[in-house]
């Protein structure tokens, strides 16, 4: 499917918006999130996308402060003025750039949300969605045991179809524990974000007993390897998050027997195209794979709830209503779920319009490129 336009207008923010409450993870807290913000204007349409890297490199390599560096002094330049038949027209311009996977995501996602508003067709039936809804479960931080009850009571009240539980060093076993006597039968996950290593193999062993439906991301945020000998010792499946960059990263991780699900973030693969190929991957393997989240804004949120409509998607993902993070959101529409499942945006593109009187009030900087 062809439909030819020219991008002739390009405008980068850094958005500093508010969350609710405090998101305590094993690598820090987040009060705010922090994140560039890129509007992409073509023939009277407009793409929207944004990044999903921490002003610091806490969760993987990449910055705010470096992805807004590429993209003004070696991207957007060149964007703007290009004739675009496909999204796949800007792959050229982004392969000379080594990794900065997240940071070329946000020009090429932007792209795709144009590209589909041209053809005023959704994203998601541009890249195989076979769903109009989604699954989701909630995502809860390191908190007090008391608290955690609390929340995944309220949780479950509203519906959701699955708990992740966010783990650490020395907050584990005793939160399971805890978890499990009050909760024996919902459907559980932990995310430990790194923070383990081979010599905590026996306290992973042990996690075996609660019946987790995965234990996300134990080991190094780039290792392979170690997760193979991890996951052969326990009975519960390994989930691989920020160690799967690529297609080829999942091939390789499913042919070593590291993981049996693989967690697909768009932004971490390098855009829509990629993520693709890495859920084409995991299916043939017969790996199920489900989406991750990074607190986005509704924009960030809306292209997850598009890509999770693919087949293989079929855990519940992290695309929990935008209401559990943010007082206000900065796109009109409401991405609330309910029951536990969430509507895909309806319209052109990803669905979602930019509230741009609120937008101007956490923007932290504007630039723009025209042709």
């Amino acid at each position: 499917m062809t439909h030819a336009f020219t991008i002739d207008r390009a405008e980068l923010r850094l958005v500093n918006l508010p969350l609710l409450n405090p998101f305590v993870i094993s690598t820090g807290t987040m009060t705010h999130k922090t994140f560039p913000l890129l509007i992409l204007q073509g023939d009277g349409i407009t793409g929207i996308a944004e990044g999903v890297m921490d002003p610091l490199p806490d969760w993987l390599e990449e910055t705010a402060a470096g992805a807004l560096d590429l993209l003004r002094s070696a991207i957007l330049p060149k964007m703007v003025g290009m004739r675009i038949a496909n999204p796949s027209d800007i792959d050229p311009l982004l392969a000379p750039w080594r990794g900065n996977r997240m940071a070329k995501a946000v020009a090429e996602m932007a792209v795709w949300d144009l590209w589909a508003r041209s053809l005023d067709l959704p994203l998601c039936h541009l890249i195989g969605g076979v769903r109009d809804k989604i699954e989701v479960g909630v995502s809860l931080g390191i908190a007090p045991l008391d608290v955690t009850l609390d929340r995944i009571a309220e949780a479950q009240a509203q519906g959701y179809r699955r708990t992740k539980l966010k783990i650490k060093q020395g907050h584990d076993l005793g939160l399971l524990e805890g978890v499990r006597e009050t909760f024996p039968d919902i459907k559980l996950t932990v995310d430990a974000n790194t923070d383990y290593g081979l010599t905590d193999l026996a306290t992973l062993r042990s996690m075996d007993a609660f019946h987790l439906d995965y234990i996300e991301q134990p080991l190094a945020y780039d290792d392979i390897l170690d997760h193979a000998q991890v996951q052969s010792a326990l009975q519960t499946a390994i989930c691989l998050d920020e160690s799967i960059r690529s297609a080829k990263d999942a091939r390789i991780a499913l042919q070593m027997n590291a993981a049996r699900v693989i967690n697909i973030k768009v932004g971490r693969v390098g855009g829509i195209a990629e993520a693709r190929r890495v859920h084409d991957v995991c299916a043939a393997f017969g790996a199920p794979v489900w989406c991750g989240g990074m607190l986005e804004s509704g924009v960030g949120r809306a292209h997850n709830i598009h890509l999770a409509t693919m087949p293989n998607f079929t855990k519940p993902g992290d695309t929990s209503s935008a209401s559990r993070y943010f007082a206000r959101d900065i796109v009109d529409e409401p991405l609330e779920a309910t029951d536990g499942l969430m509507p895909v945006p309806p319209g052109p593109g990803i669905g979602v319009t930019l509230d741009m009187e609120y937008l101007d009030t956490v923007s932290e900087l504007v630039e723009v490129w025209t042709a």
